[in-house]
């Protein structure tokens, strides 16, 4: 990727998507170790949705284990759909 005279890069379609920069939307700029990083700027929707996050993972590393291993997916198929 080259940089601009002024400076400016342009940031992959692909990328932006996967870390939610958005049109017209606010990035923070840090250095951490020697190396620059890009980040969309925090807001109160970003914060929500890393709050669901956390609760959902939260369930699913208490659900962690608790499942019966001897069952095999057809039997499984089958209690699920025979409700």
């Amino acid at each position: 990727m080259r940089v601009t005279s002024k400076g400016q890069v342009t940031i992959p379609r692909d990328l932006r998507e996967l870390v939610g920069i958005e049109p017209n939307s606010e990035v923070v700029f840090t250095v951490e170790n020697g190396k620059l990083t890009l980040a969309p700027k925090a807001n109160r929707h970003s914060d929500a949705e890393r709050t669901r996050l956390a609760a959902l993972m939260q369930a699913l590393d208490a659900l962690e284990g608790t499942g019966d291993q001897t069952i095999d997916a057809d039997a499984l198929m089958t209690m699920t759909r025979d409700r």
